[in-house]
This record gives structure tokens, C-alpha cells and sequence, in this order.
């Protein structure tokens, strides 16, 4: 998933930019309030990690620009402010979540896909899609019970098509979801990982529609 990190702290922000790309998310890594905001507003993004205090911009004023224009992307608060009142205002300036520096990288990776699962309304930990499971905490997919060998990009695609079943994406759609700003991308990048996703997964799968882009879903179920 694409995910905008702003954070002005060089150090946190390099070490928390890695670990989301080693996890599998593409990542966009600000470090000024108001390059966020300008983001957010051109950009679709899965979630958003804000770091509360930003030069030009606070986090919490980023996040109630969004809610006035009815973006409902999560967003993840990032703070040293660990006071009743402070967690508080963060929320009710529309933040999903709010975590305490020093951020540990699992616990934070764990509520971004707490936030993914409520922001799809999804209620179990695994995305189940007819013999298809696919688990995001372990980054693994299993189909008929039998383990799918993906690599990453594979694994990131199939987890956006299986969480939104019969819906069509645009291949610059699944390109922007898939690689950040400093990514440069094959303009065949995404045809190729869609072949090789098919050859796993077997026919009938993965539909191509003329036009329009790609959808999921289980073979011999409805047409997208």
C-alpha cells in the first residue's frame, strides 16, 4: 500500500521510511507540514503518518484540512506529547490513531493495518476471497490451503485487488499504489507482475477489462 510519512527528524524518519519499504508499502517521506498537506490533496494514499509537530504545519492542522474536505484517508498521529489532553485534541481533530515517541516500528506497521482493516470493514485479521486467503500481518497468501511463493510486488498487488473484490483499477492506479515518488518504474512494471500473479494463482482470477484495467475475483464468480 502507498503510504505518505511526514516526519522532520531526519534519523526517525529514514529508519521509519525503510522498515514500511521493507515491510512492503511504497512510501512518500515528507518532512514539511505543508508539502503534506499539497500531497494529501494530489495524491491518493492507503493511510498517512503524521508527525504532530512540522515546520509550516502541525499534524493536527493537517489532519482538520482533510476532514473539511471530506477526505477520509487514516492518518496515524506521530508525538512526543504523551499528555491526556494532547491524545485527546489529536483525535478530535479527526486523527485515527496516536502513537507516543519512541515509535517502534512493529507496533506502528500493526496499527496502519488495524487502520487498513477498519477503513475496509473488515473484521478478521486474514482477507478471505473465495478459496483465496490472504493474511497482511504475515504478508503471506495461501490458496485452496496451499501456500502462494509471491515477491513483494506480487504479494502487494494481490493484497489491493483481494481488498476490494470486482472493483477495477487502472493500471496507473495499481502503479501509484505500488511505488513511491523516488521509484522508477518500468512503464510494462505493472502488466508484468499481473502475468506472473495470474501463472500463481491459476485462470479465471485476475480479469482484464479492455479500456478500463484490472479487478479479482473467484473464478466463475460474477464479472466486474
Amino acid at each position: 500500500m502507498r503510504i505518505l510519512l511526514a516526519e522532520d527528524d531526519r534519523a526517525l524518519g529514514q529508519a521509519l521510511a525503510d522498515g514500511l519499504r521493507q515491510l512492503g508499502h511504497a512510501v512518500d517521506w515528507i518532512t514539511d507540514g505543508n508539502q503534506a498537506a499539497a500531497a494529501l490533496a494530489d495524491t491518493t494514499y492507503a493511510a498517512a503518518v503524521l508527525d504532530w509537530n512540522l515546520p509550516r504545519s502541525s499534524g493536527p492542522a493537517i489532519i482538520a484540512g482533510m476532514r473539511r474536505r471530506k477526505d477520509a484517508t487514516p492518518v496515524l498521529l506521530l508525538t512526543a506529547r504523551d499528555e491526556l489532553s494532547d491524545r485527546v485534541a489529536g483525535l478530535d481533530a479527526g486523527a485515527d490513531d496516536y502513537v507516543v515517541k519512541p515509535v517502534h516500528l512493529d507496533e506502528l506497521a500493526a496499527r496502519l493495518r488495524a487502520l487498513l482493516r477498519r477503513a475496509d470493514g473488515q473484521v478478521e485479521p486474514a482477507i478471505r476471497l473465495g478459496e483465496l486467503e490472504v493474511t497482511p500481518a504475515a504478508r503471506s497468501a495461501t490458496l485452496a490451503g496451499a501456500a502462494l511463493e509471491l515477491t513483494a510486488r506480487e504479494y502487494a498487488l494481490l493484497e489491493m485487488l483481494v481488498r476490494h473484490p470486482g472493483r477495477a483499477y487502472s493500471r496507473e492506479q495499481l502503479e501509484d499504489a505500488l511505488y513511491g515518488w523516488d521509484r522508477e518504474v518500468a512503464s510494462n512494471a505493472v502488466e508484468v507482475h499481473i502475468h506472473y500473479l495470474r501463472h500463481k494463482l491459476g485462470p479465471g482470477w485476475i480479469r482484464t477489462l479492455r479500456g478500463i484495467g484490472y479487478a479479482i475475483n473467484p473464478p466463475g464468480g460474477p464479472a466486474a
